[in-house]
């Protein structure tokens, strides 16, 4: 067995895969702002349903506005349109509508401040908890939000239906696996979809 210190390019030997989707959010000039996102969790309990992003770069433009707003939507896509959100990437500028740019529909959220994009499945509004640096002088952040609404397309909500998971649901972004001993520093991304696996049981 391999073992490998823990170093910058240990998210590549690992690979641990995480849920893709497209934070938005609304720029002080009232453009909407879209970021493709990974790096989350997603949990709830007797208080409420929470988002937790472990990795915000405080650089960015959604770091920006949920300082000035701290309220966004977390938008999931299917496979059909992702390259679509992955276009928004380039259309990054302070002063455009990033959503409309890459050929998407937003569309007023019901309980906060934020655009939702219509053509993803599944919509979390949600608003700004808290966040901290998961190190001491880190570029990026771990921030937490209070989902406050849910919005998913009708079709999804029964498995025999459509459902969420294979082609036509949830997108995965898995880090390219790598071997520690060998790797050089080049590697590349997949997006990938979740299988079913084995039927646990009523409880």
């Amino acid at each position: 067995m391999i073992k490998a210190n823990a170093h910058k390019y240990s998210v590549f030997v690992t690979a641990i895969p995480s849920p893709l989707f497209v934070v938005t959010s609304y720029k002080s000039n009232g453009k909407p702002n879209a970021c493709l996102q990974s790096w989350a969790c997603f949990n709830g309990d007797g208080e409420g349903f929470y988002a937790i992003l472990s990795n915000v770069n405080k650089e960015g433009h959604l770091y920006q506005t949920v300082k000035e707003n701290g309220e966004v939507v977390l938008n999931f896509p299917s496979g059909d349109i992702y390259q679509l959100c992955l276009d928004t990437i380039s259309n990054n500028s302070l002063n455009d509508d990033e959503i409309s740019l890459s050929g998407l529909t937003s569309e007023p959220a019901s309980t906060v401040k934020a655009p939702r994009i219509k053509e993803c499945f599944l919509s979390l509004e949600s608003r700004y908890l808290w966040e901290r640096e998961i190190k001491e002088g880190s570029s990026h952040v771990l921030m937490c939000f209070e989902v406050t609404n849910i919005c998913i397309d009708e079709t999804y909500l029964d498995e025999a239906t459509h459902g969420r998971y294979g082609e036509n649901g949830y997108l995965y972004n898995i880090h390219y696996p790598v071997n520690p001993e060998t790797f050089t520093g080049n590697s590349r991304d997949y997006i990938a979809v979740l299988q079913k696996f084995r039927d646990m049981g009523e409880y």
